[in-house]
């Protein structure tokens, strides 16, 4: 894939995608206003999705808007028991003020809000502000930007297209209270955001996995992802070295068994040979008529190698992160 090095608006004045658009780029470069107009309003997706772990939680935060329907959920895994929370508020034919997803350049403001839980992730000039509220749960977390992120265009056509923005080592800082309990948020965690902008299929299958931590003095941050992917010139592959993302084409091999909760997952391609320990796995599974979604989501830790394109080996172990399958019809 080319490298992008300037801003571009992803899609046409007539809505189609921008050819100049595809490619990747290491900042947010994407512009994506995503006309509502009759062609897209069923098609068009827009998401903004913060993973945090540490060492005594996992959290999950994401603001949809579907077009016709808006979902809100906040997931908290409380690792020494594991407890698991998940808050999952759904609007049909949702209000502006029920979610707002602006455009993709940043600072931006997205915000979620359905009955008593709510949601706002809101940019400053060094970071990003992570709060959520409801019953049982209340996050106040803040993820400072710093180094390189992996930005991505798929083009399964010009009508059917999705910009995506993986950005997978961040630090993070905050607290978290389940339940009346408060969690302190530091060290040995990290944020992930992952971003997304475009008109879809009304079926799509994919992995993805991420991880972060400092090896040897190094700090890593891993980002894969295949199968929704194939076929077209896209890769959302990334190694970031103390902040520096090196991208790679091709799609990889991976290696996993649903059926079994506690079994390895395994990564392999030219550049990376992974595992994935999973200390814990959750599944998620909606059924609303038009849409249904299914995520077998492994928690764990990483071993094994990767390498950037001058050859350079890093070992993976001492990476925490995440794996998981998605399959949605939407």
């Amino acid at each position: 894939m080319d490298e992008l090095t300037l801003p571009t608006d992803l899609t046409t004045a007539r809505g189609s995608l921008n050819p100049q658009a595809v490619g990747y780029s290491r900042s947010p470069l994407h512009r994506t206003p995503l006309p509502d107009g009759p062609a897209g309003r069923l098609r068009t997706k827009r998401w903004e999705y913060w993973g945090i772990l540490s060492p005594e939680l996992a959290v999950g935060m994401t603001i949809v808007n579907l077009g016709y329907a808006a979902s809100l959920q906040i997931y908290v895994l409380v690792r020494a028991t594991g407890e698991e929370i998940s808050i999952e508020p759904l609007k049909i034919l949702p209000s502006p003020a029920d979610v707002q997803l602006p455009d993709t350049l940043p600072p931006l403001t997205a915000l979620g809000a359905a009955g008593d839980v709510s949601l706002r992730f809101h940019d400053d000039d060094g970071g990003t502000h992570l709060r959520a509220r409801s019953p049982r749960v209340a996050v106040d977390l803040y993820a400072p930007a710093d180094g390189e992120v992996l930005g991505v265009v798929v083009p399964w056509s010009d009508r059917r297209f999705q910009y995506t923005l993986k950005d997978v080592a961040r630090d993070v800082s905050g607290t978290v209270t389940v339940d009346g309990k408060t969690f302190d948020v530091g060290a040995g965690a990290f944020a992930v955001l992952d971003r997304g902008r475009g008109r879809w299929p009304y079926r799509t299958t994919w992995t993805w996995g991420a991880g972060s931590g400092t090896v040897n003095g190094t700090r890593l941050g891993l980002q894969i992802g295949g199968q929704w992917t194939a076929g077209t010139p896209a890769t959302e592959n990334a190694l970031i070295v103390d902040g520096r993302l090196h991208h790679y084409d091709g799609e990889l091999e991976f290696t996993y068994d649903l059926s079994d909760p506690a079994s390895p997952w395994t990564v392999h391609g030219p550049w990376i040979d992974a595992v994935l320990t999973p200390f814990h796995r959750r599944t998620s599974a909606t059924k609303l008529g038009v849409i249904s979604s299914e995520i077998w989501q492994a928690f764990g830790a990483w071993t094994g190698t990767a390498r950037t394109p001058d050859g350079t080996e890093y070992s993976l172990s001492g990476l925490t992160g995440w794996i998981e399958e998605a399959r949605h019809r939407w």
